[in-house]
């Protein structure tokens, strides 16, 4: 599986940093509560993948105080501050690990936000495989992630884009060959086509993109 790259040091910086680094982070959050909404009733049940930071838990338990959600992340300071940016609430039971560790269900929806592509290659279709087990028949799954064609001189264009955002300016010389090197060694990033392949041999159907923001893609598909 991922290794857990958010020790206490990285947690402590969380909570603004997506805000800085993936736009429109906040109707992401609001597009998948509605995604979600479709199918998943006024007292279902969510399962989060990579809820540590607890971002995404903050926006759906907020918009749908109905629901009920299960949130895991491998690193215990991301948990914690997942706890923080929560606060107490009954409708949200956290647990260590990978989603092996998750409750096995049935859940009526499940999300996974910015957090795919710190899973391994040869990790990804077991991940998709262990959600589309928790999940009942036609229960949607939304997830959201950097995915970018990885052909050359394409995938190093949008690294520099994303290395740059923040600033508003698309990096280059040292900037960008920092980015190479940082984005290389700790992600795996796939492209569009094959993350919409993956789903798919993983049990999904109607997989559909719902979001694009630079370097970041979102889906929803559907456990068949």
């Amino acid at each position: 599986m991922a290794n857990n790259h958010f020790g206490a040091q990285a947690a402590r910086g969380y909570a603004e940093r997506p805000k800085r680094q993936v736009p429109g982070l906040e109707s992401l959050h609001q597009m998948t509560g509605m995604l979600l909404g479709e199918r998943v009733s006024e007292q279902g049940s969510v399962l989060v993948l990579g809820a540590g930071g607890g971002l995404e838990l903050k926006a759906l338990s907020h918009a749908h105080p109905g629901w009920e959600f299960d949130g895991v992340d491998p690193s215990p300071d991301m948990l914690a501050l997942a706890r923080e940016v929560v606060g107490p609430n009954q409708r949200v039971r956290l647990h260590e690990g990978y989603v092996g560790s998750a409750p096995e269900g049935p859940f009526d929806g499940a999300v996974c936000l910015l957090t795919f592509h710190f899973i391994a290659r040869e990790d990804r279709m077991e991940t998709l495989r262990q959600l589309r087990g928790r999940l009942q028949p036609g229960a949607p799954l939304v997830l959201a992630h950097i995915s970018f064609s990885q052909q050359e001189p394409v995938r190093s264009q949008w690294i520099a884009r994303h290395a740059g955002y923040a600033e508003g300016v698309t990096a280059s010389g040292a900037a960008l060959d920092t980015a190479l090197t940082a984005m290389g060694a700790h992600l795996t990033i796939l492209a569009p086509e094959e993350e919409e392949a993956m789903l798919a041999q993983a049990g999904f159907s109607d997989v559909s993109l719902f979001y694009a923001g630079l370097s970041f893609r979102g889906w929803v598909a559907y456990a068949a």
